[in-house]
This record gives structure tokens, C-alpha cells and sequence, in this order.
């Protein structure tokens, strides 16, 4: 297993967002050396979900009309989250979330489309970058580990790449930032 504490992502990349108001879709797309099947397996089900994403469901997303309890990982926030579209191995939408996968000579090409507050559209770039990082490890079989706490949010790695996507989207980072770690008492 690679170490998470080791692991540095690579800059932004790949990114894009569509403005809308409020509301932005930012758009991710990574290649991945992975067949789609394998890749679908990790988008849809709750054990492969638990490895690398920033959200955990209590369901199966592989099947259209199913209602999953979504909860994004360190929030606390649970919505109920429907499957709107699943056709294996190629497209599935969920909630404000919509993945595509395309076969390659190398695997597949991955692409997110998240609708997603304009406020925090280079925190869920930054997020989602470390989040494809992972999931390919994982998929490769060097798993490294979800990275999704407040402790990665404070990484340099981390704070770099929000900085880095909120230049390329022509936005001011967030200014909130994650409370300090628990000092363990003694």
C-alpha cells in the first residue's frame, strides 16, 4: 500500500466548469488504465465506493430507480440519492453527479460532469483530482487509501491544487478552512 502521508498529486488538470448562476457543473475527465467494466464496478458499489470516493452509499447505484442513501464523507450531510440513469458500462447519474466512461486502447476515459455551488467549485476540483488518484491505485491494486478528511483538506498538496483550480476557473478560493486536529488529551 502506498503511503497516503507520501502521496503529492499532480497539478490541476483536466477540468472544466459550465456557469450557470449559483450553480456550476464542474467537469473532470482522466484516463484511466483500467477496462470500463472494472471501472463501473468502482462507481457502483458500496465496498469499491468506500475505497476511494468522498461519499459513502447504503446501496448498489447499478440499477435504474434505486434510492440510495448518499453521505459525503467528514460532513455528516446524508441525502437520499436516486438513480436516474445506468447503462453498464457507459453512463450513470445519480443525485447531481454524472459519469461517462468511453473505452480506450488503454483503458477509459472517466468523465464526471457535478453540478455544484460555484462557491466551492475549486474545493470539488481539488477533491475529486485527489479522489481519481486514488481510485486508480486502487484499481490498479496499489490502493493507497481514501483521502477525504479534514486532515487531507489541510495537506499542501491539497491546498495547492485549490489554488490551482480556483486560477484556471477565474475564482477566489474558498476562506473557510478545516478546524485544527484534536490534541489527544494525556
Amino acid at each position: 500500500m502506498t503511503n497516503l502521508a507520501q502521496y503529492e498529486p499532480q497539478p490541476a488538470y483536466g477540468a472544466a466548469v459550465r456557469k450557470d448562476g449559483e450553480m456550476w457543473t464542474l467537469i473532470l475527465v482522466r484516463e484511466l488504465r483500467h477496462a470500463p467494466e472494472k471501472v463501473w464496478q468502482a462507481l457502483t458499489t458500496p465496498e469499491h465506493l468506500r475505497e476511494w470516493a468522498p461519499f459513502e452509499v447504503d446501496g448498489n447505484l447499478a440499477t435504474v430507480g434505486a434510492t440510495v442513501k448518499l453521505t459525503w464523507v467528514g460532513t455528516g450531510n446524508t441525502t437520499a440519492a436516486q438513480v436516474t440513469r445506468a447503462d453498464a458500462p457507459r453512463v450513470l447519474e445519480f443525485y447531481n453527479i454524472r459519469w461517462e466512461l468511453e473505452p480506450t486502447s488503454t483503458g477509459t476515459r472517466l468523465t464526471l460532469w457535478h453540478s455544484i455551488d460555484r462557491r466551492f467549485v475549486a474545493w470539488g476540483a481539488a477533491g475529486w483530482h485527489v479522489a481519481f488518484d486514488v481510485l486508480d491505485r486502487l484499481l490498479a491494486g496499489t490502493p493507497m487509501g481514501r483521502n477525504t478528511s479534514a486532515d487531507a483538506m489541510r495537506s499542501a498538496g491539497w491546498q495547492r491544487l485549490v489554488g490551482e483550480y480556483a486560477q484556471q476557473f477565474g475564482v477566489d478560493p474558498p476562506k473557510w478552512s478545516p478546524p485544527a486536529p484534536k490534541k489527544e488529551k494525556p
